[in-house]
């Protein structure tokens, strides 16, 4: 079975996200092993300016490449990544597993994004649409498509 970790920035306030990211982790026990492993996030002022920036994903990155395990293949969610279907990824997914990779990281940044070193040690970069949103939905958003992309790959009525 396929190891999925969700590393992630920051924690979940919002009882509404909590109980739509508790639903799809229930969903996907079926399909996968699970994980979410949470990051502590810098506080960030208003309007940062450049160096204020860089150093808050500086020290947001480090936290994430200390808690990477090793040889899983890391996707970093990128307004800049590529954009696919949810056939497309589901395809992806099946691809990923079967070129011999037992784990797959989804790597999802903090208010301010990810570092280009995270970015340039993905093995690919993904992203869901041109738009911006707020790093708490994108898990919800990422489980969500987890869900139906395994779905699809699996033959199940959810995607229709």
């Amino acid at each position: 079975m396929l190891s999925v970790t969700l590393m992630v920035v920051g924690k979940i306030k919002e009882k509404y996200f909590s109980d739509a990211i508790a639903e799809y982790s229930k969903r996907l026990k079926r399909y996968c092993r699970l994980n979410i492993i949470e990051v502590k996030d810098d506080p960030t002022p208003d309007s940062p300016s450049g160096r204020e920036r860089d150093l808050v994903l500086k020290n947001e990155g480090a936290r994430i490449f200390d808690k990477l395990p090793k040889n899983a293949y890391i996707v970093s969610l990128c307004i800049e990544g590529k954009q696919q279907s949810s056939t497309e990824f589901s395809d992806f997914l099946e691809k990923t597993a079967a070129g011999g990779k037992s784990e797959i990281v989804f790597i999802i940044g903090g208010s301010m994004g990810i570092c280009d070193e995270l970015k340039t040690k993905s093995d690919f970069k993904l992203s869901f649409s041109k738009m911006t949103f707020p790093h708490q939905l994108m898990r919800v958003i990422l489980l969500e498509q987890l869900y139906r992309a395994f779905n699809i790959s699996d033959g199940g009525k959810y995607h229709k």
